[in-house]
């Protein structure tokens, strides 16, 4: 069965942009979602219990200023605290920080194609998740069973949430070109664009651990490092220090550095 998913979206996202019109007040965080951060969530686990509360209050905040909706399911605790887990993860580092680029994110049960369709005869459906262009312009396609899967496992270098949100932190200048200029600064571009060049060259050649798909394009490259360095920082800075060096830059933190207290 192929659903309505255009009809289903502008209708959900003509709801979205009145709400938005208004900024809504922050939320108290949820007692009952703290065994799902506790149990879930490796980074947050790692984290002192002053930087645990902070989590906890930028999830709340992004919250607040994101609209979640779900297509042909519904909506649990458990989507909404690892997407918001998601969001805040690559932006932890820095004092504030507001999704200016991002307004709504839809959530399908699972893979969709590239017209959004996810029928269970579609043999194109291989899409986990998306940043939208065009008339979906601000909004961000997720496939719940990636959402799931991405907290599952925290050995496999994969977060396909994490890797959809630093695509929105690339696309922070109006274009994801996988140069986070915003961030490093203009000084530090070519010694990144080197960087990345050399390693792409180094995947292609089997030479690296870091998975095919990051040869893609130079967007996709700094979202799939960008996995690696949250899913498994320690391994990541072992294998490709001077990567790990320019993300730690990037992001204003060192994933290898976390302790529990």
């Amino acid at each position: 069965m192929v659903y309505s998913i255009l009809f289903i979206l502008l209708v959900a996202f003509g709801v979205l942009a009145f709400s938005k019109l208004k900024r809504k007040e922050v939320r108290p965080f949820p007692k009952e979602w703290l065994s799902i951060l506790e149990t879930k969530v490796a980074y947050y686990t790692a984290l002192s219990s002053p930087e645990k509360q902070r989590f906890r209050k930028r999830m709340m905040a992004f919250l607040s200023e994101v609209t979640i909706e779900g297509v042909t399911l519904e909506l649990e605790d458990l989507d909404r605290v690892l997407i918001a887990a998601s969001a805040v993860i690559p932006v932890f580092g820095f004092k504030e920080w507001y999704y200016n680029n991002l307004s709504g994110i839809i959530l399908y049960p699972d893979t969709f194609d590239a017209d959004l369709q996810f029928s269970d005869q579609n043999k194109n459906r291989r899409i986990l998740g998306m940043v939208g262009s065009g008339r979906f312009e601000n909004q961000m396609i997720l496939s719940r069973r990636a959402l799931r899967q991405a907290f599952k496992n925290d050995t496999d270098k994969l977060n396909t949430p994490v890797h959809e949100f630093v695509h929105l932190i690339d696309k922070m200048d109006g274009i994801t070109d996988g140069i986070p200029e915003q961030l490093l600064g203009r000084d530090y571009i070519k010694p990144w664009l080197e960087l990345m060049h050399k390693e792409m060259q180094a995947i292609n050649n089997d030479a690296s651990d870091i998975r095919k798909y990051a040869t893609a394009n130079e967007a996709e490259f700094f979202a799939v490092v960008s996995e690696y360095f949250f899913e498994r920082p320690q391994l990541f800075e072992k294998k490709h220090p001077e990567l790990y060096k320019m993300l730690v830059l990037c992001f204003q933190q060192q994933p290898t550095k976390l302790s529990k207290k």
